[in-house]
């Protein structure tokens, strides 16, 4: 997350000195998003930061914090309990979820713990002095690398078929109009034959996810040893959705994705696509492509995984649910916890300096939110009522707990955000 990459936004766009309007004529959505999320006066840069538009499962509960610090212990054990363990917040918003972390571990893991915020914004005013607040992942980690609805808002292009059953690149002017541009080519097409392939009836849509899978496999290629995962809105090859996910948040309400800089541009994730990048061969086209792709991307921040206040994604016209009830997009499709695992392969020339010799990497696994925080101790079960007679206050406490695990694990909302978990040198620690 560097200013770098803003700076490569606004230059590949045309904007710049803060005015996201000033464009030379229609752009595709990944230049236009990047500009907006990440150039100067870009939405992710705002002093409010990202809770002040939408309710992430870091503030839904502080048991995901405490999750995500169970899951780096069990890192630490397979690791051997070295004397130094990396824990790295992809996308850290305003350290919210690594001040969790660290205020969860046991004390003999935290006097260990090199604690990383990996964040293009400032650093906030009175952060734990403990976490070391970065614009770039650091070059090598031993532990725990967590991208929790980092690679959402990675910036991707789009593409929608024409009337000739072609898919084109669809470009956007900055109030937010569409109009199709070039056909797709070279490596961009090749990833979507692969990953979302398109039937030839018009005004189908995909979002192009190759510059996410460069941006995972350029992180994954930082860790040494551990694990790096990967937690957001997602959906696999068979259940990609028709009219892709493209969409907008404002103050805590789903908006039209209009790429000015006054909303957040999001679309869901092909983590089945990322699982198998980390060791991918080269994709088509010149390798100064590849590299431009995973520089214009990987240090672009997110946030945790997104709820706007109350509700996770949903389009505005979908079914009401009770207030506080999370809720995804119609096109929202749950990775299974029983999917199958994916190739590992690597990229070749991808940026921030990978090894250049390929690893053997165990092959990456797919969860639900709420598979993952079972395996985690994270249930939702209510407890025994005996306990309301015994010690009424614990039983209040742990009543609470259980209301807030249960959104966090609930069919149809946060329980269904796809877990991305690829090891280095360890067994997979969910196993």
């Amino acid at each position: 997350m560097t200013d770098e990459t803003g700076r490569e936004a606004e230059r590949s766009s045309g904007a710049g000195h803060g005015d996201h309007d000033r464009w030379d004529g229609p752009r595709g959505w990944r230049a236009a998003t990047g500009a907006a999320l990440y150039g100067p006066g870009g939405f992710y840069l705002r002093p409010e930061g990202p809770a002040g538009h939408f309710r992430t499962s870091v503030h839904a509960s502080a048991l995901f914090a405490r999750a995500v610090a169970g899951l780096l212990c069990r890192v630490d054990e397979a690791l051997g309990r070295p004397p130094a363990l990396d824990f790295v917040d992809m996308g850290a918003g305003r350290g919210e979820l690594v001040t969790g972390v660290l205020a969860a571990l046991p004390a003999d893991v935290a006097a260990r713990a090199r604690a990383y915020a990996v964040e293009l914004a400032d650093r906030p005013a009175g952060l734990d002095e403990r976490i070391t607040w970065l614009d770039t992942p650091p070059a090598a980690v031993t532990g725990l690398l967590f991208a929790n609805e980092w690679l959402d808002n990675v910036p991707v292009d789009v593409a929608e078929v024409d009337p000739a059953g072609l898919p084109r690149l669809v470009l956007v002017t900055g109030d937010g109009e569409e109009r199709l541009g070039e056909p797709v080519t070279g490596a961009e097409a090749d990833w979507l034959a692969r990953w979302w392939p398109l039937p030839a009836e018009e005004g189908l849509r995909a979002e192009i996810g190759l510059p996410r899978d460069l941006a995972w496999a350029s992180v994954v290629d930082r860790v040494v040893r551990g694990l790096a995962v990967a937690v957001d809105y997602a959906h696999t090859l068979d259940t990609r959705p028709p009219f892709g996910t493209l969409t907008g948040f404002r103050a805590g309400r789903e908006t039209a994705p209009v790429p000015d800089g006054s909303c957040d541009i999001t679309a869901h994730v092909a983590l089945d696509a990322c699982a198998a990048a980390p060791t991918a061969h080269t994709p088509s086209g010149t390798p100064g492509e590849a590299a431009r792709t995973a520089h214009d991307t990987v240090c672009a921040p997110t946030e945790e995984a997104r709820t706007p206040y109350d509700t996770a994604r949903a389009p505005s016209d979908a079914p009401a649910v009770p207030p506080g009830t999370a809720r995804t997009s119609r096109n929202t499709a749950p990775v299974p916890s029983d999917a199958p695992p994916s190739p590992a392969h690597r990229p070749s020339d991808t940026a921030q300096a990978p090894s250049s010799t390929a690893r053997a990497l165990p092959a990456a696994r797919l969860l639900t939110q709420r598979a993952a925080l079972h395996a985690l101790d994270i249930t939702g079960a209510r407890p025994p009522l005996a306990l309301a007679s015994t010690d009424p206050t614990a039983y209040v406490r742990a009543l609470a707990s259980a209301g807030e695990a249960a959104e966090l694990t609930a069919p149809g909302g946060l329980g269904d955000f796809g877990w991305l978990l690829q090891p280095v040198g360890i067994p997979h620690p969910l196993a």
